[in-house]
């Protein structure tokens, strides 16, 4: 957070009433270091603005032309996952609210608030804080969703490949037994020792494939699907993982159903020396699954750290992670 205090943030106007728009910069004029770069007066030009531009902040109408500010958040969530996005709307209706906050976005600031609130509301957001209009309060808005299922990013350093073997295995079977879904980028031997163990479980893992609510990748093919001069690229990232997890969800054909994945994908990269290749990773895929809600399970060789020397970038991993193990 701290470098959006400290330096310039780059912002984009999304509204269809270009006197908002001017509103707007009047507001910001007293934030010099608020830098307006873009504006777009209906849906699809915002996303494409988003996408080209990767702005830190996005100011989103929800009733803009074409296509509304709910579902523009939602793609844009998906093609700049690092935008914080703030509605600022004239509507007040408590399940639009709502549902525009259960996009990701961080903010909802009613127009009728916006001259004592737009500016507070920005810098709240930048914060990490979320803001909603006072015009609003007393009611649930704050993101309990995420406070009554924290998202899942785990890491499981092993000695043992049976011991996290094991391990995946009961974290998937938990999600498929109820109905979800499951993925699994991992090496060949890791692929079918699990499936074993998992029919053990009593589960159908052939029917569960076919039916595609648990989908085996190759961790290298999968690499190469992203990868550019050694690094994730983070475009192509987004577009192969989330198109992935949309798959999954879709093949569990229930309401909300729990997705997770365990994967080797970073482990991978670490153990080819690419360290901050493994890193970068860990950061993209914990954006994309916060986006999915999709639940996380990675696995590390301890043999592939060595004491002091390994220590930054081991506690650099452990830090991307909501819970860290190791057996």
């Amino acid at each position: 957070m701290e470098q959006h205090l400290l330096s310039s943030i780059r912002i984009l106007i999304a509204d269809d009433f270009k006197d908002w728009r001017r509103q707007v910069l009047l507001l910001f004029q007293a934030r010099p270091e608020w830098q307006v770069i873009a504006e777009a007066d209906d849906g699809p030009e915002a996303i494409q603005r988003a996408e080209e531009l990767k702005p830190d902040l996005i100011l989103l109408d929800i009733g803009l032309p074409k296509q509304n500010g709910i579902e523009a958040a939602r793609r844009i969530r998906r093609l700049s996952p690092s935008s914080k996005i703030v509605f600022l709307s004239q509507n007040n209706a408590l399940d639009i609210v709502r549902a525009a906050l259960s996009t990701g976005a961080q903010g909802y600031v009613c127009k009728t608030d916006a001259g004592s609130e737009l500016v507070p509301a920005v810098d709240a957001v930048l914060r990490g804080k979320q803001f909603v209009s006072s015009s609003l309060k007393g009611y649930e808005f704050t993101d309990t969703a995420r406070e009554k299922a924290p998202h899942r990013h785990e890491v499981q350093f092993y000695s043992d490949d049976a011991v996290f073997l094991d391990t995946i295995a009961r974290f998937i079977a938990v999600a498929l037994k109820a109905g979800g879904a499951a993925i699994v980028v991992a090496t060949e031997s890791h692929r079918e020792a699990l499936a074993l163990r998992l029919k053990t479980q009593g589960l159908v893992v052939d029917a569960a494939t076919q039916q595609g609510t648990y989908i085996q990748l190759d961790v290298a093919k999968a690499l190469s699907t992203f990868m550019v001069n050694d690094m994730p690229d983070s475009a192509r990232f987004f577009e192969v993982v989330g198109g992935l997890f949309e798959t999954a969800a879709k093949a569990a054909k229930r309401e909300h159903p729990r997705v997770v994945a365990c994967g080797e994908c970073s482990p991978l990269l670490w153990a080819e020396g690419k360290p901050d290749a493994a890193i970068r990773l860990e950061q993209l895929w914990d954006q994309v699954a916060r986006i999915y809600g999709v639940d996380t399970l990675c696995g590390y060789a301890l043999s592939t750290f060595h004491a002091e020397k390994d220590e930054h970038v081991f506690q650099s991993i452990c830090a991307e992670h909501s819970a860290v193990y190791s057996e």
